[in-house]
């Protein structure tokens, strides 16, 4: 792409956009690197890089990032075999623990099976050296510094330094607050070359012995090491040049384990890198309300509701732009101010973010091409230095278009054909406008020309566009009107600002009837069509709803027949089986009465023995059978509706159906309580039991109803947890109980303080308590009724 239209629509400023949302430098890098692509397959990857990072923006918020620098320089120390400082290390050191993070934070999301399209494989590309990695962590912090953890002798150095350092302040303590104070400018303890002194009036210099380290400016104070310090100050510089060694050594051994995984560092800064900026696009997408374009592979461009990315969206008009199914070339015509340039440049620079792989201020849907050049010749390229003129220097840059167009080609043309003669500017206009149809490019221009109006209907693949102005308040709407040419509107405005009606129309009556009928139907025509398209895009949508349903209808469909056909298959085996094993003991039944026959002469005939069997045979489903009548009737019979008599399976307890409060379940009175029960937890009695026997049915024990004293909601959902335990109350009420046990864990207190304020509502409960320490403290809660 021509670095010279990215500067006219000012593609830098979009990406000057990007940059706060960076946390890398080299992902600043890739910023300062992005240009439009117009590799079809690259534009499609990045777009989806972008659609991944918004999904994960929506579903997740961001990226687990850290600040990063660069750590080139560092890579090419390590392949040249020098040793990194402490800095250098914690730079890699940060390195490998984002890559650590973002490679648990992307197993996450495989784990809840979050869809991404690209950035899964990018992502398996990281390595984080797991081992060095944590010896890393442990031995450099992240500002460099070298811990004690790093090795043994390290930490034994730094804890006998430590304990010189607290002699020689004890000794010096004493010097300074003892009767020897009187001999120093002030009473405190300073360094001079890595030495501990004190502070000694000059006429005191050989009181206390001694080295002189340095003075103050005015000569009369004297930085004195006394004579009693210096072998502890002797012995504190060898322990530092012992801990500055170990050091090395350490930072030396960790180079050496770095080097050679040189190409597998620089490959992860570059995918973390990638990461950065793809999660800062997906912000940019976020804060400009932008969304994912579709791309033409036969460079058709339809943008839904677009505007320009640098204006504020709340306050920026949105216009439709279609260009490259009905027609390559559009003609916006009219005066000036309406809108006219704005609307250019929200057409370039959409498509230049749109190719390198940026969401674009636009409605769901927006289709974009893929140009391989995008020229535009837009606003005042007067050069003083070459003394050009205004039309020359839009000439100069017309002629290399045209030079270097072809049908892979997006121009736009401002004012096109301006600064000359009118007459000579509009069939100049009109030429290059020619040439540009004959070769195939894609165009849209705009002029002040009237007599390009009747371009678009003279020229194949060539539409008249104007931006609309509304006559009522004299001021531009800035909406692009498709297929109405341009009008000045000279006399609506003259007479909305009190010229007199009579030379209104007098001036009327100057220009041609025709004109005036053509711009009338012109713009009705237009209008009509814009309803219907409006039509067909609403018709559109409605269709590829009703064929989704259809395909979603007809899919579960055929999965249902496949499963019920499964279902029953199974039931028949089941049914089989059972049969073989009853003909099985059938035989077994037979050969006995044969035996006894034979034994005891008795009086059975054969043909009755061989009957039996046949009965026992027809017992076999046959494995096509399509219905079972049987199970039907037991179904039917199990049917449950209001005012039927049931047991509740779980407490044991006979109830009433009230009514169906869902799908699978019914409000239940048992004895003075209500409950919700699920089916499956119900069994309806025969209405044939007697009404006496179900009036000395006595509420069961606590043993034979089979509620435990202790609930235990450890690793339930909260909501799960309060149904679960409105439930076990009612059921221990039923039991009997004095009082029952909730345990629900420690965690966070969430669970404990939900089930604290439901029990303190519940009209049941006389009071509860924590449980004992050794029962589980105030993870358990002890609940009294009354």
């Amino acid at each position: 792409m021509n670095p010279k239209v990215c500067k006219t629509l000012e593609y830098a400023k979009v990406k000057q956009e990007l940059k706060p949302y960076l946390l890398t430098q080299d992902g600043l890098e890739i910023v300062e690197q992005l240009k439009p692509s117009s590799d079809f397959l690259a534009v499609q990857t990045q777009l989806l890089e972008t659609k991944d990072g918004v999904d994960i923006l929506r579903l997740k918020g961001d990226l687990p990032l850290s600040k990063l620098f660069s750590i080139k320089a560092q890579l090419k120390r390590l392949e040249i075999q020098a040793n990194l400082s402490a800095k250098e290390l914690a730079a890699i050191c940060r390195l490998l623990r984002c890559s650590g993070e973002i490679k648990s934070f992307f197993a996450k999301l495989k784990q809840e099976e979050v869809k991404l399209s690209q950035l899964y494989d990018l992502v398996d590309g990281l390595e984080t050296l797991p081992e060095i990695s944590k010896h890393l962590l442990v031995a450099i912090e992240l500002d460099g510094y070298v811990t004690d953890e790093a090795s043994g002798l390290l930490k034994s150095l730094r804890r006998q330094i430590a304990t010189t350092e607290s002699q020689i302040r004890e000794q010096l303590a004493q010097l300074t607050k003892g009767k020897d104070a009187k001999y120093l400018s002030d009473a405190v303890v300073t360094i001079r070359n890595d030495r501990y002194v004190i502070p000694v009036k000059s006429e005191y210099r050989t009181y206390f012995g001694g080295i002189v380290h340095d003075q103050s400016s005015s000569g009369q104070t004297l930085f004195v090491e006394p004579r009693a310090m210096v072998e502890l100050n002797n012995r504190l510089k060898q322990q530092q040049v012992a801990e500055k060694e170990e050091i090395n050594r350490i930072l030396a051994a960790f180079s050496e384990q770095l080097a050679p995984y040189t190409k597998q560092l620089a490959l992860d800064a570059q995918i973390l890198a990638r990461l950065d900026f793809v999660n800062a696009k997906a912000k940019y997408a976020k804060q400009l309300n932008a969304t994912q374009p579709l791309l033409s592979e036969n460079n058709e461009i339809h943008l839904r509701k677009a505007w320009h990315p640098l204006l504020e969206a709340k306050k920026a008009v949105k216009n439709d732009i279609l260009l490259g199914k009905d027609y390559q070339a559009i003609v916006i015509t009219g005066p000036n101010t309406g809108g006219k340039t704005i609307t250019l440049k929200t057409l370039g620079l959409v498509q230049l973010m749109g190719q390198s792989g940026l969401f674009i201020p636009a409605g769901e849907e927006s289709t974009l091409a893929v140009f391989k050049e995008i020229f535009a010749d837009i606003g005042d390229e007067q050069s003083i230095e070459q003394s050009l003129s205004t039309f020359s220097s839009h000439m100069t840059n017309i002629v290399e278009i045209l030079n270097n167009a072809d049908e892979h080609s997006l121009v736009l043309f401002d004012e096109l054909g301006a600064g000359t003669d009118p007459q000579e500017g509009a069939a100049l206009a009109i030429a290059i406008l020619d040439d540009l149809g004959a070769k195939g490019s894609y165009v849209v221009a705009t002029t002040h020309y009237p007599e390009l109006k009747a371009y678009g209907y003279q020229r194949p693949k060539t539409i008249n566009a104007s931006m609309e102005f509304d006559s009522q308040t004299l001021h531009p709407t800035y909406h692009l009107l498709l297929g109405i040419p341009g009008r000045s509107n000279a006399f609506d405005i003259s007479y909305r600002l009190g010229l007199d009606q009579q030379i209104v129309a007098n001036a009327r009556q100057l220009i041609s009837k025709d004109s005036q009928e053509l711009d009338e139907m012109i713009a009705d025509l237009v209008k009509k069509r814009q309803d219907a398209k409006e039509e067909q895009i609403m018709f559109k949508h409605y269709l590829t709803q009703a064929q989704q349903l259809h395909e979603e209808l007809e899919n579960n469909y055929h999965k249902f027949l496949n499963e019920r056909e499964s279902m029953l298959e199974k039931a028949r085996k089941q049914a089989n089986e059972i049969t073989e094993q009853t003909r099985q003991k059938a035989d077994e039944l037979i050969s006995e009465l044969r035996k006894l026959k034979l034994e005891s002469a008795a009086n059975i005939k054969e043909n009755e023995l061989s009957d039996v069997k046949g009965r026992l045979n027809a017992l076999e489903q046959p494995l096509n059978l399509q219905k079972n009548k049987v199970l039907k009737k037991a179904k039917k019979q199990q049917s449950f509706q209001p005012n039927d008599d049931v047991l509740v399976k779980t407490y044991g307890q006979r109830g009433v159906l009230l009514k169906k409060n869902g799908a699978h379940s019914w409000e239940v009175q048992i004895g003075i309580l209500k409950m919700k029960i699920d089916e499956d937890d119900l069994e309806k009695i025969q209405v044939n039991e007697s009404k006496t026997t179900r009036a000395h049915t006595s509420v069961k024990s606590a043993r034979s109803s089979h509620v435990s004293p202790n609930l235990d909601l450890r690793g339930k959902r909260y909501e799960e947890a309060l149904t679960e335990v409105d439930r076990y109350l009612d059921a221990a009420l039923l039991a009997g109980y004095q009082s029952v046990t909730i345990v629900h864990g420690k965690g966070t207190g969430a669970l404990r303080q939900g089930i604290t304020n439901f029990l303190q509502q519940h009209r049941s409960v006389k009071r509860f308590e924590f449980a004992p320490p050794n029962a589980g403290g105030n993870g358990a809660t002890v609940v009294y009724f009354k």
